[in-house]
């Protein structure tokens, strides 16, 4: 079995379509994009491989922070940034394909925009006594 080298790096959302531009056009491929809320920012990461090279870049931003699609680089991004929309709130400009908040229907608009667990120790994830 192989292991595929893997590296992620923190940068600034002014760098990101620059970066994810560089990812194209050294024939990577867009493998998840993917969105988690922490405290009172977004954590969003893009990853993309190549020849078993697995890289991804986080961007740490505010939840009322609009973040620019990817779209026209890799186009079927739209469908990673409608998700991050519809569940997290996530304002994502420029999108190829914007299905405005009707691709994932809840019945809780954005239902992870909130904190799930509000105290340390609560969850599915967490023992208890």
């Amino acid at each position: 079995m192989t292991i595929e080298d893997q590296q992620t790096t923190v940068i600034d959302l002014s760098s990101l379509i620059g970066k994810v531009e560089s990812f194209k056009n050294q024939g990577c491929r867009l493998v998840q994009m993917h969105c988690t809320r922490i405290e009172d920012n977004f954590e969003i990461n893009y990853s993309f491989e190549k020849d078993l090279s697995f890289r991804t870049v986080r961007i740490l931003v505010p939840m009322d922070t609009e973040v620019p699609s990817v779209s026209g680089i890799f186009w079927g991004a739209f469908i990673y940034e409608n998700e991050m929309h519809d569940l997290f709130g996530v304002k994502v400009r420029g999108m190829n394909v914007d299905f405005k908040g009707n691709l994932i229907r809840t019945s809780v608009r954005y239902p992870f925009r909130e904190p799930v667990f509000k105290g340390e120790g609560e969850g599915p994830c967490h023992e208890r006594s």
